[in-house]
């Protein structure tokens, strides 16, 4: 078990401008190692903690039971790692500038649209091993502390921490904003027993009137501002839910196959943003510009090899093919189309089967 108070003395014997003089220095270590930005935070998240629980109340987490599992661990960062005084949030990058343009991808119905994030290899591996190098790093310059590095690896309320931590604001679409660079980007943690000076948050979320985010939701998830109901949402039914996806929302998911961007690349603020400078963010096996199709007609092994690294293997052979049925389901009637779904009318998953049977009985009127 870590102890604060134990970490907080053991500092006070050294230079009291040990932990100043390292401050100063963590935004050029973290650049170093790929990072945009760093903040240092309390873990007093009371604010938030309620407002998580409320949503988990109404129940939007849909089947991601992971959201309860560890109670309220995820806003009480003390209780997750005992001992923790502050914690280190840091920002990475990742909007691929080498991308086939995502506005224009989404219009044209025989292509697979993938959330940006997603196209290269995947971050969580990458970016905690960055994270662990930093700590290490603050470790041999102190002589002492105890870290735990998280990339969406444990139940950590990421945002609000990097609210508090001064590196945005949480925006009316839930994600995090930040003024000089949008939204695309990772978010990090070190969770520590070292006693940092914290960073002021931000006293002003800049959104305005402004709801370009909420009304572009292709399924209008959005119960309201900054209230997302992730039931509706197309990220979750293409990434988290299991199951069969309600046929109503079907034909409002158009193209998306993994994850969605729309409520980001309306955004004002994006304009900041700037395109990522990590090689392994760029497009792997041309899934910035492919045709369902071709996806389509990937076998589980053609699946499993050419998405090894990738975040979308995750998700699985089944569902990737009934996110694919969907998406061919709502493209613009060909040849190719009707054959791609054809050919996999006999399916082993009935998952499979029933999207599929969905998707052509979608092109049966159409001339």
């Amino acid at each position: 078990m870590w102890v604060c108070q134990n970490a907080a003395m053991t500092l006070s014997n050294k230079n009291p401008d040990t932990l100043v003089a390292i401050r100063s220095q963590l935004e050029q270590w973290a650049q170093e190692l790929g990072f945009q930005q760093v903040g240092i935070t309390g873990i007093d998240l009371a604010q938030h903690e309620g407002y998580l629980q409320k949503w988990l109340d109404a129940g939007y987490q849909g089947d991601m039971h992971y959201m309860t599992r560890h109670g309220l661990k995820r806003a009480r960062p003390a209780e997750l790692i005992p001992g923790t005084c502050t914690v280190l949030t840091l920002r990475m990058d990742y909007f691929p500038e080498s991308a086939a343009d995502p506005e224009v991808l989404l219009t044209q119905s025989d292509r697979a649209y993938i959330s940006r994030y997603a196209l290269g290899r995947d971050y969580h591996k990458l970016m905690r091993q960055r994270l662990a190098r930093l700590a290490k790093r603050i470790e041999a310059e102190l002589g002492s502390g105890q870290y735990r590095a998280f990339v969406d690896s444990a139940p950590v309320l990421e945002r609000a921490l990097a609210e508090q931590a001064g590196m945005g604001w949480i925006a009316k679409n839930t994600m995090l904003i930040n003024e000089r660079a949008g939204s695309w980007f990772f978010l990090g943690e070190i969770y520590t027993d070292i006693p940092f000076n914290t960073d002021a948050p931000k006293t002003e979320k800049h959104c305005g009137s402004c709801t370009a985010c909420l009304d572009i939701c292709p399924t209008q998830a959005f119960v309201a501002p900054h209230v997302l109901d992730a039931r509706k949402c197309i990220s979750y039914l293409t990434i988290e839910h299991p199951g069969s996806i309600d046929p109503a929302l079907r034909p409002l998911m158009g193209n998306r196959i993994y994850g969605c961007d729309d409520c980001q690349l309306v955004c004002p603020w994006n304009k900041f943003s700037q395109p990522t400078h990590e090689p392994d963010f760029a497009p792997r096996h041309n899934l910035d510009n492919e045709t369902l199709a071709q996806l389509f007609a990937w076998t589980d092994h053609e699946f499993e090899t050419r998405l090894q690294g990738s975040p979308i293997r995750r998700i699985g052979y089944e569902r990737w093919l009934r996110n694919i049925a969907i998406a061919l389901g709502n493209a613009t009637k060909t040849i190719e189309v009707i054959d791609a779904l054809s050919k996999r009318r006999d399916h082993p998953s009935p998952l499979v089967r029933e999207h599929v049977a969905w998707a052509l009985a979608q092109h049966a009127d159409q001339v």
